[in-house]
């Protein structure tokens, strides 16, 4: 046992520890922190950070809180959530009986239960206190203690591991359900590159995990932030809008106000500067190590240059009236792309446009006929709300038919001719008003969008950046004037607060069925 020199509890009480057994075994039953710090203290080769007791003291306090934990690579938050802490939540005062593990593979998943399963076995101070926790059969085979399972002998409780891909219905350990899952590093890269990839985890987990589970289960995902949009992305905007319980938490090396988390390892720059070079990646250092999304493709549109918007301004001598960008798609197969459509409110405020984005765009797989139905729709509505709506459709192929449609049934289109430009170019020509703020978005309701323009290229879809760009192109080529203009000179106004753009009212308008 190494000396007290980690500092995490009294020298006086870490000594009686040390000589009664007896002490030793009701503390470190009812505190994860000397738990970890006394049976596992050959991890601990740097003093404890302050995020590391964070983690710790929201592991111990409840045995039902779901926790959704992001920290930067080699933080320590494998050993602590998935190694350590299983064996406390057996041993320890929450009493699970059936713990879950789940990896990305099979291989990830054995070596998991392989580390759990060396300190049962070779910890001896752990195994004195708290053991025995498998039982010799006469065989010499060890029981249930198999690359995937430990079953404990002295609590008759079972720990299993599997990977993502394996069937987990119907699991259970005698009369007990899992009442512990632990999702450690279930994404990667690869499954988080495509937007099918990020549904079936979150489906999975949604749809397979949970479940899998019973009322007063604990739920634990860890991991990296490897993608806006990745689980624990999700998970986070699932508790934000509390359609899920638990708690997220963030633990960068370095904060925004450059302060080092784990000053212990890294208690200056230099050290810092060390670790930097040894990744020798700073696309891998961002996500790694500071948590910033990076995508591995040069992005087009950055998210931090999106802005948001809470309130439209009042539709008076600035407003020009409403713009609905379409970008279509005629095939109705599951792997066609989608017929999508980008409606917004343009201003012209001090002589300059500002185009408001609105929520709910429609992203669907629609004919001709239904298309321009919805499209009367639209117009009808806007009409209603005295908003002029304008419809910018793409001149090509057999859009130009649609165009004639859509002017047969009475509604002022505009073709857009986007030239020999490719998608990337026509997207990359809507950045500065984006950058500049001249393009706002509501802060609900247009998830997808802002995720195909932040991670172009690299999504599976592109229909409603494709939409979004007709709309902001095709106002640029032929801006509207106001609503109220005085001849041909354009009257700029300041905008005022009105109504909330309220995302239910627009997706009652933006996605009617047929």
């Amino acid at each position: 046992m190494k000396n007290n020199t980690n500092k995490t509890m009294p020298d006086e009480l870490f000594n009686q520890m040390i000589k009664d057994r007896k002490v030793r075994k009701a503390i470190t039953k009812k505190s994860f922190l000397y738990f970890f710090n006394f049976y596992f203290a050959h991890y601990v080769t740097y003093p404890t950070a302050d995020f590391q007791k964070e983690i710790i003291h929201t592991l111990e306090r409840s045995a039902t809180e779901n926790l959704y934990i992001v920290s930067f690579r080699n933080s320590g938050k494998s050993t602590i959530v998935a190694t350590a802490y299983p064996l406390w939540a057996i041993l320890g005062v929450q009493k699970k009986k059936y713990i879950l593990i789940f990896c990305k593979t099979q291989g990830q998943a054995k070596q998991s239960l392989r580390n759990i399963r060396d300190e049962a076995e070779n910890n001896d101070l752990l195994k004195q206190d708290l053991g025995p926790f498998k039982e010799e059969l006469e065989t010499g085979k060890n029981g249930e203690w198999t690359s995937t399972t430990l079953v404990f002998s002295n609590t008759d409780a079972r720990i299993k591991v599997a990977s993502v891909d394996e069937g987990i219905r119907g699991l259970r350990h005698k009369q007990y359900r899992p009442d512990l899952i632990l999702c450690d590093d279930v994404e990667d890269i690869n499954s988080t590159r495509t937007r099918e990839g990020r549904d079936k985890t979150y489906k999975w987990l949604r749809g397979d995990v949970i479940p899998a589970g019973d009322r007063n289960t604990r739920l634990i995902v860890i991991g990296n932030l490897l993608h806006e949009d990745s689980l624990l992305m999700r998970m986070k905007e699932d508790v934000e809008e509390e359609r899920a319980l638990g708690t997220f938490m963030k633990f960068p090396l370095i904060t925004k106000s450059s302060k080092c988390l784990w000053s212990g390892k890294y208690p200056d720059k230099e050290s810092i500067e060390i670790q930097k070079k040894e990744i020798g990646n700073n696309i891998e250092w961002q996500r790694e190590f500071l948590l910033n999304i990076v995508p591995d493709v040069d992005q087009v549109i950055h998210k931090k240059w999106i802005k948001y918007y809470s309130d439209l301004p009042l539709q008076d001598r600035s407003f020009a009236g409403v713009c609905i960008g379409i970008d279509l798609a005629f095939s109705l197969k599951n792997t066609a792309d989608y017929t999508a459509m980008v409606s917004a409110y343009v201003y012209w405020i001090e002589r300059e446009m500002y185009i408001y984005i609105l929520p709910n765009p429609v992203n669907e797989r629609l004919t001709s006929p239904v298309l321009v139905e919805r499209c009367k729709v639209l117009n009808k509505y806007f009409k209603g709300e005295k908003a002029w709506p304008k419809f910018i459709v793409e001149e090509a192929g057999q859009q130009k038919g649609v165009i004639q449609h859509l002017e047969s049934a009475g509604l002022n289109v505009q073709g857009f001719s986007p030239g020999q430009t490719d998608k990337r170019t026509r997207l990359a020509l809507t950045a500065l008003k984006i950058n500049s703020g001249h393009i706002l978005f509501p802060k609900k309701g247009c998830n997808d969008l802002i995720r195909q323009l932040t991670n172009f290229g690299v999504e599976s879809h592109d229909d409603l950046s494709d939409a979004f760009s007709t709309l902001v192109l095709g106002l640029s080529e032929n801006p509207p004037g106001c609503c109220h203009n005085i001849g041909d000179i354009i009257v700029g106004g300041t905008p005022r607060k009105g109504p909330l753009a309220d995302s239910d009212r627009f997706k009652i308008t933006m996605n009617t069925e047929f």
